[in-house]
């Protein structure tokens, strides 16, 4: 009888297949969640495809399996095979808890099927269970966001708010908020045919549909939609032929009366380099921001998620956090996900002493936001070579060595997928981009003078973001 690979590994081969999981993981979750969710698990066996890992507590478990699941399960599949399963090994009270590889709630792709006979068409509607009104915390600077947000999830089709436009930085809630609409709506009528998705992905989908020969089935879908949400919708920008296809699902929907709901890091008019139709379209409705949150609001966001944790924190403690952590929502959160976690690590006390500790941490790791566009003009600056050169299959020397080096660049410097990183150049494979990344950092061990380069080139696109 053959035995497979899975079988033929030794109890100490956990320990090489679970560091060969986390290059997988470390490449998908900020640096962040990395060090604080994932560095402490120990790898304790691996037998017959079900690997064991340790980690401190219930808490642990819990927020990683509810969070992390889909990362881990496709890391532990990708390594050992598809008959992976993980087992938790809880180091409290050494209760095996076995997480099932596949997850219902689990939306990894926008998955469509065609409808059966006389049923309605099922997708996937992509929308966090999480996210509703009741747990978004108002405040001064997110007010009419808010409130518009609300009017069109009660009204739907009968407000002046189409479409409704939210913008503002990384990590104030759009996205909260945006599907929030969508789960009211579906919590009142659940033949409502409601999409979220980024804009990025809706570009991956288009360019497949391209490839396929299935555009009219892509338009069609969307154009069927009740509700259209999409986030970042600034990513649509340098990409003609879906800002084209876009404006036509757009004109459909908004016609139809169709809800169509979008956000960007910026108002509509300063989106250089989107279609100026578009740019007109999207000023049809109501265009509001949101704000980073104000002390009080920061404070009433930390007390919330304390308490939906079922912990009590001071007084003292929530101001130091809103003090200190006070550039978006997202940060304050992880700060206080960060504190649990060293709190449960060290078993210690949640003092001020801990606090100040993990605010400090916070800020040496604090993630700076760089676009693969930006990364893109950097390196064609550097080699003086035109932009839309290392998008055209050319293959001049000095075009390549900057395309490469980009590709190489956008991996290390983004959480953005291989395929997305491939679309940003001109559309090509993500076989292409790992080929340039090993090539890059291939070249870099032999070639001293290339390294001191490509490090250059980062050091000045980190200065330039920071």
């Amino acid at each position: 009888m053959n035995v497979t690979m899975a079988e033929a590994l030794t109890n100490n081969d956990a320990k090489l297949v679970w560091k060969d999981c986390l290059n997988i993981i470390k490449s998908k979750v900020p640096f962040l969640t990395y060090n604080t969710w994932f560095l402490p698990i120990k790898p304790v066996e691996l037998k017959n495809s079900v690997l064991k890992i340790q980690v401190p507590n219930n808490f642990f478990v819990e927020w990683i399996d509810e969070h992390y699941n889909s990362v881990i399960n496709h890391a532990i599949k990708e390594i050992i095979g598809s008959e992976a399963q993980l087992v938790y090994i809880i180091l409290e009270d050494k209760d095996d808890i076995v997480a099932e590889p596949e997850r219902k709630e689990e939306k990894p792709e926008i998955k469509k099927q065609e409808p059966a006979d006389n049923e309605e068409e099922k997708f996937a509607d992509n929308l966090n269970p999480r996210y509703f009104f009741e747990n978004f915390i108002k405040g001064e600077g997110n007010q009419l966001a808010r409130a518009a947000a609300v009017a069109v999830s009660e009204n739907l089709g009968q407000t002046s708010f189409n479409p409704l436009f939210i913008y503002g930085g990384v990590g104030l809630g759009k996205t909260h908020l945006m599907q929030a609409v969508g789960n009211k709506i579906l919590a009142k009528d659940r033949s409502k045919k409601v999409i979220y998705l980024s804009s990025d992905i809706f570009t991956v989908e288009f360019v497949e549909a391209i490839q396929n020969n299935t555009v009219n089935d892509f338009s069609n879908f969307y154009k069927s939609m009740d509700v259209l949400i999409i986030d970042d919708i600034q990513f649509l920008i340098g990409k003609e032929k879906t800002q084209d296809l876009f404006f036509h699902i757009f004109n459909t929907l908004h016609q139809s009366g169709k809800q169509i709901i979008l956000s960007s890091d910026k108002p509509p008019k300063d989106l250089k380099g989107l279609n100026e139709r578009l740019i007109s379209r999207f000023q049809w409705g109501l265009t509001t921001d949101i704000q980073p949150p104000d002390f009080e609001t920061r404070i009433a966001i930390l007390k919330n998620k304390s308490e939906s944790f079922g912990i009590q924190l001071s007084g003292d403690i929530l101001e130091y956090i809103a003090h200190n952590i006070t550039s978006n929502i997202r940060e304050l959160e992880g700060c206080l996900i960060k504190l649990l976690a060293n709190s449960s690590l060290s078993s210690k006390e949640i003092n001020l002493e801990l606090v100040k500790k993990t605010v400090k941490e916070i800020a040496t790791g604090r993630q700076i936001n760089i676009s693969i566009d930006f990364i893109t003009k950097s390196v064609c600056e550097y080699f003086s070579v035109q932009e839309n050169k290392v998008r055209e299959k050319n293959r001049k020397k000095e075009v390549v060595i900057a395309r490469q080096i980009a590709m190489y660049l956008s991996k290390v410097l983004t959480q953005s997928s291989l395929k997305t990183i491939g679309l940003h150049f001109g559309g090509r494979d993500h076989s292409t981009v790992i080929h340039a990344f090993n090539s890059v950092e291939a070249d870099m061990q032999r070639d001293e003078k290339l390294k001191d380069m490509v490090e250059s080139i980062k050091n000045k696109i980190e200065m330039s973001v920071s």
